[in-house]
């Protein structure tokens, strides 16, 4: 079992697999995110694979085809060079904005010689249902197909295969010049039949749709582009196109700490990623996956007038039931146990919700005159639930499971929605909420400032009361509560470097014990470095983490910092999220020194 760092991301915008850099796809829950896996070697030994290899040494190097999710691995072998190339297909066709709405659900992968004589090998095992169903395999005139549960696979090649039991195989000699292709086609069962399908004319349809897709979003041109690009197509490559949902990463249960317990579906979209996320596509993307991403938001929400609390995340289609079990079947990635799907912290009461839903409203006010009634009713209500509900603790954030406490950060997220809905009264038609809102806005700021704040730390803590930092409150000067170089912030920033930080790395919290540095957390402490004016120091911390990424610029959940590894599910939205706003606010600082230096003449 690879590390998660080896791994490649594919995705059609609507699901997702992983590649290890040895050719293996371990990783596949066709048709969406958080269906049922088809290979889960991922979690266990037992979870299925499609591996694709010379069988004899070999060294590799891979890259992704520029402004693409298509990967290239190169073998590099005594007698020669095999290329592979691998993607999930779009649909025939689709350009731009239009990608992924009709994704056809087949894994494709080229293999071509490119020096020399070289050896390939194949090896299909296919485990529906997370590995607990064993298929039947049988020869068809169109390919091989394998059926198991609700799942129907059909692979085609235009080379020879073997079914052995349980297992297809293939081998044969590709000579420079010589190439072969092979599709794995998905259905459901009561799905129409698969038809006939020209691997090599998909797979180079899909490179040029990626390509389209990348051209209309090159707008950022900052410091650290070509980080953004790359995070704007791993952000669009875990977007589930037919809604607009964002999916925070592509797997579940990968561990927090290995051999721990720590593992969880992320498979989902949340809420509390909202506002970060939206920022991050109007940097990187464009306006119109922003405004696609706040509509989502919106429907999936609906009315919450009386609900019990207010939803914190969905499924990739708005599913609210996200009930949690384990998968007992499953060892684990390298031994980490339990494997869950589903996650039960869809159940927690998470005061954050509030803020994240308006300070979306807000990113987009310009925007805001073709407001829903609907939506503008929903903004509404959950202003009032924050004048409501300010006072009650809450799961925070990080979805502790030890039980509610009155974190900082939803006390600031309630303000960010009274600050927010204030603002946007006019656009809300609630100009006769103002005085109660804006009543309760004070109140919430008066008591963050007198409780949130620990004379013994010198900071700002992670909850009132308690002199424990934590990372989260770095969205203080993010979020316009306070300015960057506010006394109490630089105090607060300084705890933060003191005690939470090393070798660039922010763990979230104080006591966090073998828990990794989470990276969004050392990217919050660029960007409130940037917003201090401490420019280089937030392009060190930047430059730090970034650093950790694997060979294809990926990021996951968080850093291991007995030995670097990456750890955690992957790759996570939320950490090239981050990637993308530090770097902004990095650009907008900069730009405001030079502004400056324009202005006094200095630097000329």
């Amino acid at each position: 079992m690879a590390v998660i760092s080896d791994y490649a991301l594919l995705g059609d915008c609507q699901g997702a697999a992983l590649v290890s850099s040895d050719g293996s796809v371990d990783w596949w829950c066709p048709p969406r995110f958080d269906a049922p896996s088809v290979f889960a070697r991922l979690l266990g030994t037992t979870g299925g694979h499609w591996s694709i290899r010379p069988p004899g040494p070999h060294t590799t190097t891979r890259r992704y085809l520029d402004g693409t999710m298509v990967l290239c691995t190169e073998f590099h072998t005594p007698s020669g060079v095999l290329r592979l190339t691998d993607a999930l297909g779009l649909g025939f066709g689709e350009r731009g904005h239009g990608i992924g709405f009709g994704s056809p659900h087949v894994l494709l992968r080229q293999v071509d010689a490119v020096a020399g004589t070289v050896e390939v090998a194949i090896e299909v095992v296919a485990r529906p249902e997370y590995g607990r169903t064993s298929p039947s395999i049988a020869e068809t005139p169109l390919g091989i197909e394998i059926s198991g549960g609700t799942d129907r696979l059909v692979l085609t090649s235009d080379r020879g295969l073997t079914v052995d039991g349980p297992v297809v195989t293939g081998r044969f000699t590709l000579t420079e010049g010589d190439s072969a292709v092979l599709a794995l086609h998905h259905r459901r069962a009561a799905d129409q039949q698969i038809g006939p399908l020209d691997g090599r004319a998909v797979l180079r349809d899909t490179i040029a749709a990626w390509q389209s897709w990348d051209r209309i979003h090159q707008g950022y041109q900052g410091p650290y582009r070509e980080q953004v690009r790359r995070s704007a197509l791993v952000l669009q490559a875990l977007t589930y196109q037919p809604t607009g949902a964002v999916i925070a990463a592509a797997t579940t249960s990968l561990p927090e700490v290995v051999g721990g317990a720590a593992n969880w579906d992320y498979r989902f979209a949340w809420l509390r990623d909202g506002s970060f996320t939206l920022k991050a596509l109007w940097v990187a993307a464009c306006p119109d996956e922003a405004r696609r991403f706040f509509d989502w938001i919106a429907a999936s929400m609906g009315s919450v007038r009386g609900a019990d609390h207010v939803p914190i995340m969905f499924g990739a289609a708005g599913e609210r039931d996200l009930t949690e079990h384990p998968l007992e079947h499953l060892e684990g990635h390298r031994g980490s146990r339990p494997v869950r799907i589903g996650n039960d912290a869809w159940q927690q009461k998470q005061l954050d919700v509030l803020g994240e839903v308006l300070e979306c409203a807000w990113v987009l006010r310009d925007q805001m005159a073709d407001l829903s009634p609907a939506a503008a009713e929903l903004l509404r209500s959950l202003a009032d639930r924050a004048a409501d509900t300010w006072r009650q603790p809450d799961a925070g954030i990080w979805e502790g499971r030890e039980g509610e406490r009155h974190y900082l950060t939803s006390k600031l997220a309630c303000w960010v929605a009274l600050d927010r809905a204030v603002k946007l009264a006019r656009d809300l038609d609630a100009e006769a909420a103002v005085p109660r809102w804006s009543k309760a806005r004070d109140e919430v700021r008066a008591a963050i400032l007198n409780e949130g704040w620990s004379p013994a730390s010198e900071a700002f803590t992670g909850a009132f009361g308690s002199d424990h930092l934590d990372a989260s409150v770095l969205g203080m000067p993010i979020l316009g509560f306070l300015p960057g170089d506010d006394e109490r912030v630089l105090a607060t920033v300084r705890a933060i470097e003191r005690d939470l930080t090393r070798d660039g790395l922010v763990q979230r919290w104080t006591g966090a014990g073998d828990e990794g540095a989470f990276i969004t957390c050392s990217y919050w402490l660029a960007e409130a470095l940037a917003l201090a004016g401490r420019i280089d120091a937030a392009r060190q911390i930047f430059d730090s983490v970034t650093a950790r990424a694997n060979d294809l610029g990926l990021l996951s959940e968080e850093i291991d910092r007995s030995d670097g590894s990456q750890i955690g599910n992957f790759p996570q939205a939320l950490s090239h999220i981050g990637l993308i706003n530090a770097a902004w606010v990095i650009d907008q600082a900069e730009a405001g020194v030079r502004s400056r230096s324009v202005r006094t003449g200095a630097g000329g």
